[in-house]
């Protein structure tokens, strides 16, 4: 069985829509396109709450089930977030999101629908920077756009 979702981000100067696909219980298809970035690596996450209510704020932390650090999306399980996805890259403005996670969910009592997706302003330094913020957001900067997850037909 095939589950689909699609987020809307919007924030002052980028938007974008974000689809996701999972075939059972296998990976996370995501693809989109965001657009208003500046050229360059920008953090993107599923954050803990599908609550838009204070603008990206109120979405809370990263999805973290587990209560693990921040990390890489190659990074194993039980060292990093659920919702670290890494980077996207922008060029002239756009970046394509093309990615397949298997930490994420569109079922189960882990489910991400309902979440909120957020692309930051800064590269994600995945839980390597050294930074006081490394282990904890990826010290990727402020929230540019951001959206709930929600079911797609």
């Amino acid at each position: 069985m095939k589950t689909k979702a699609v987020c809307v981000l919007k924030g002052d100067a980028v938007n974008g829509t974000v689809y996701f696909e999972q075939e059972g219980n296998g990976p996370v298809t995501l693809s989109g396109e965001l657009t208003g970035l500046g050229d360059g690596l920008h953090g993107f996450h599923v954050h803990e709450f599908g609550d838009n209510t204070n603008g990206c704020t109120s979405a809370g932390p990263h999805f973290n089930p587990d209560g693990c650090s921040h990390g890489a999306p190659t990074d194993a399980k039980g060292e990093r977030h659920a919702g670290d996805l890494g980077n996207v890259t922008a060029e002239g403005g756009v970046a394509k999101v093309d990615i397949k996670d298997s930490f994420i969910s569109l079922t189960g009592e882990n489910s991400i629908i309902g979440r909120t997706m957020v692309i930051h302003a800064d590269p994600d330094d995945l839980g390597k920077g050294g930074h006081e913020l490394s282990k904890t957001t990826g010290n990727a900067g402020a929230r540019s756009a951001c959206g709930v997850i929600g079911i797609a037909k």
